[in-house]
């Protein structure tokens, strides 16, 4: 008896950059005009980050596959629903994603900057790579745009940069901004006045850069300790550039 394979489809990570649809790579721009199903993740009643950045670059035949967030910064990290109602998240995902692909057809996941760096898509990755063909196509990092836009030369030399989550305690933030010569601080925005206050016990507030959707429309840029209030959005971070030396 004869059996038939079907072919899966092959899953595509695809970066595309912090913001400014010009800061696409030109690989993820074919790639998004030939994939046939297009996924993309966004909170409920908004477009998405990611699928507004690419709009007018989808094939006219392409399906969406719109995966939407049981809630975003609403439950805060620690809170014991967040784990478990994020993981079921993922797993339904997954397997929407996974359902087309057993078709035989290719999947494009869009993620905003690069998909293995705090990216939603390394969730489908963690849970699709190892059951299907899978490329990972790197993007511009939000980090790289905003300190790019802010014209801040981050690290010299032999410089070290370390990259820390506005999440956490604040002894933790100021243990690591101390050790650093350069910093960048993500989710900065509903952190800002425990981040304000770790830089601030590490000696490095007048250094920092806060930079809110940087490479978008409503791009805004500023000295942190000029900022006069702690009000942020989720796509802001803080810079940390490192001290000017004469070479």
């Amino acid at each position: 008896m004869s059996h038939v394979v079907t072919k899966t489809g092959t899953l595509y990570g695809v970066g595309v950059g912090p913001g400014d649809p010009e800061l696409m790579t030109l690989k993820a721009a074919r790639i998004l005009s030939e994939a046939p199903v297009v996924a993309y993740f966004a909170k409920r009643g908004k477009t998405g980050n990611a699928r507004r950045i690419v709009e007018g670059r989808l094939g006219a035949e392409a399906v969406e596959l719109r995966l939407e967030y049981p809630f975003t910064v609403e439950v805060p990290v620690g809170d014991p629903r967040y784990p478990a109602e994020m993981a079921a998240f993922y797993d339904e995902a997954a397997e929407k994603v996974a359902a087309r692909l057993d078709e035989g057809t290719d999947v494009a996941v869009l993620c905003e900057g690069d998909p293995l760096f705090y990216g939603s898509y390394m969730y489908i990755h963690d849970r699709l790579a190892g059951r299907y063909a899978c490329e990972v196509v790197p993007g511009i990092t939000a980090m790289s745009g905003c300190w790019a836009r802010a014209g801040a030369p981050m690290t010299r030399g032999d410089d070290m940069l370390s990259v820390v989550s506005g999440t956490m305690d604040e002894d933790g933030l100021a243990e690591r901004l101390g050790a650093a010569d350069a910093a960048v601080i993500m989710k900065a925005g509903l952190n800002l006045k425990k981040v304000r206050a770790a830089l601030a016990r590490a000696g490095k507030l007048e250094r920092a850069v806060y930079v809110e959707r940087g490479t978008m429309p409503e791009e805004s840029i500023t000295r942190l300790a000029e900022k006069p209030d702690d009000d942020g959005p989720y796509f802001s971070l803080v810079l940390v550039p490192t001290e000017r030396r004469t070479v």
